[in-house]
C-alpha cells in the first residue's frame, strides 16, 4: 500500500507575504506617467513663457501648448489607471514626445534670445557713444540750437532703448537705437548743412582776404582795427599793422551761424566799424562798442532771402550788435553780439575810437575748430 500524503495547510506568514507581493505589485502599476515627466513639460511651458515664445515663435509655440493641453487632461482622466509594466503606455510616450520637442524649442529660443541681447547692448552702447561725441562737439563750437528738437527726441529714444533692455525686450530695443541712430545722422546732416561754410576753402579764403585787408588798413592808416574769429573765439586788436593783443570772446547763443534776422541769436559776419563808445551809466554793460550792423550788404542780403522764403515775413533785420562787457556774473551769454570779460572790455575800450573798422568772420584757417568737428563727426557718421 502506497503511502498516503496528506496536503499541508499554508501557514499564516505565507499568506501575508505573497499578500504583501502582490499589493506591491499593484502598487508600482498604479502610477499611469511618471511624475517626472510631468514636472519637465511643465518646466518647460513656464521656460517657453519666459522666453516670451507666444511672441517671438508663435507657431512652436501654439503646436506645443495645444498637445501640452491635450495631454494634461488626459493625465487627469487617467491619473487613477492601473497599468501593468508590461502593458504599452502611448500618453508616457506622447509626454515624453513633448518633453524633448519643447526642450529643443527652449534651446533654439534661448539662443536666439542670446544673439539678440548681444546685438542690442553692442548697438546701443555704439549708439550711446555716438551721441556722447556729438553733443561734446555740439558743445564746443556752441551750436545745439542747430540741431532744435534733436538731440531730445535721440535721448528719449536711447532712454527707451535702454528699458527694452532691461526689460529683455532686446528686438524692441534694436529698433528704438536703430531709431536714434537714424535721429544722430541727420543731426550730423543738420550740422554739415548750416555750418559747412567753415569747411569750404573758397569761404576760408575770402574770410582771410577779409581780415588781411583789415590788417593792411591798419597798416596805411597807422591806426586800430579789430577782427573777430567766431571758429576761435578770439578778438585781436592790430595797431599800426602789429598785433597789440588777443582775447577770447563769447558769442550770441546761436552765434555760431550766420545773422539772418532779429531774434536769431546768431553774431553777424561782414566789415563794419564802431559808431559809438558807451561807458558806465550809458549802457547795460560794463562798456560798449556799439557797430553800425546792419550795413549796406547787410540789407541787400536781408531783402533777397525774405524774397526767397528764408526769412519769415514778420521777421526784422534787427540791430544793435555791440562789443560789449558782462552785464553781471549771471548774465554769460549775449544775444548776439560779442562778448569780452571785464577787464578785458576796459583795455580795448581805451584804446579804440569811433570809426575803427571790425571785421567779423567764421575762421581763419582750414584747421580751425567747426571744420574739424564735421569732419570727425563724418568718418564716425559711416559708423552709424
Amino acid at each position: 500500500m502506497l503511502p498516503i500524503h496528506r496536503q499541508r495547510p499554508i501557514s499564516g506568514l505565507t499568506f501575508w507575504a505573497g499578500a504583501l507581493a502582490l499589493a506591491g505589485t499593484l502598487t508600482g502599476c498604479a502610477e499611469a506617467v511618471p511624475q517626472d515627466v510631468i514636472e519637465a513639460v511643465e518646466s518647460i511651458d513656464r521656460d517657453l513663457m519666459q522666453l516670451r515664445a507666444a511672441e517671438i515663435a508663435p507657431n512652436d509655440y501654439s503646436s506645443f501648448a495645444h498637445q501640452w493641453v491635450t495631454l494634461r487632461t488626459r493625465v487627469e482622466a487617467e491619473a487613477d489607471l492601473i497599468r501593468w509594466p508590461w502593458e504599452p503606455n502611448d500618453l508616457e510616450l506622447a509626454l515624453r514626445h513633448l518633453r524633448d520637442e519643447g526642450s529643443r524649442t527652449v534651446a533654439k529660443l534661448a539662443e536666439q534670445q542670446a544673439t539678440l541681447r548681444r546685438a542690442a547692448e553692442h548697438r546701443l552702447a555704439h549708439v550711446e557713444e555716438r551721441a556722447k561725441l556729438i553733443t561734446a562737439h555740439v558743445s564746443a563750437i556752441d551750436s545745439r540750437l542747430v540741431l532744435g528738437a534733436k538731440p531730445v527726441e535721440t535721448d528719449l529714444l536711447m532712454k527707451q532703448a535702454r528699458a527694452f533692455y532691461g526689460q529683455g525686450r532686446y528686438e524692441q530695443s534694436l529698433e528704438a537705437s536703430d531709431r536714434a541712430a537714424r535721429n544722430l545722422a541727420v543731426q550730423a546732416t543738420l550740422l554739415n548743412r548750416e555750418l559747412g561754410r567753415y569747411a569750404s576753402r573758397d569761404r576760408i579764403i575770402q574770410w582771410q582776404q577779409m581780415a588781411q585787408d583789415t590788417v593792411e588798413w591798419s597798416r596805411t592808416h597807422h591806426a586800430p582795427a579789430i577782427v573777430v574769429s567766431k571758429a576761435d573765439r578770439t578778438l585781436t586788436l592790430y595797431k599800426n599793422g602789429r598785433q597789440v593783443l588777443s582775447y577770447p570772446v563769447r558769442l550770441g547763443f546761436n552765434g555760431i551761424r550766420e545773422k539772418r534776422y532779429q531774434g536769431d541769436g546768431a553774431t553777424p559776419e561782414g566789415r563794419y566799424r564802431i559808431t559809438g563808445k558807451r561807458g558806465q551809466g550809458q549802457t547795460q554793460y560794463y562798456r560798449a562798442l556799439v557797430l553800425d550792423y546792419p550795413n549796406q550788404e547787410d540789407r541787400r542780403r536781408f531783402v533777397h532771402e525774405r524774397k526767397t522764403g528764408h526769412i519769415p515775413a514778420l521777421r526784422g533785420i534787427g540791430g544793435q550788435i555791440e562789443i560789449h562787457g558782462v552785464e553781471n556774473e549771471l548774465m554769460a551769454q549775449t544775444l548776439g553780439c560779442v562778448m569780452l570779460d571785464n577787464p578785458h572790455m576796459a583795455h580795448l575800450f581805451e584804446r579804440v575810437d569811433k570809426g575803427t573798422p571790425v571785421t567779423i568772420v567764421g575762421a581763419l584757417h582750414e584747421q580751425n575748430s567747426v571744420a574739424l568737428a564735421l569732419a570727425h563727426l563724418a568718418v564716425r557718421g559711416d559708423e552709424t
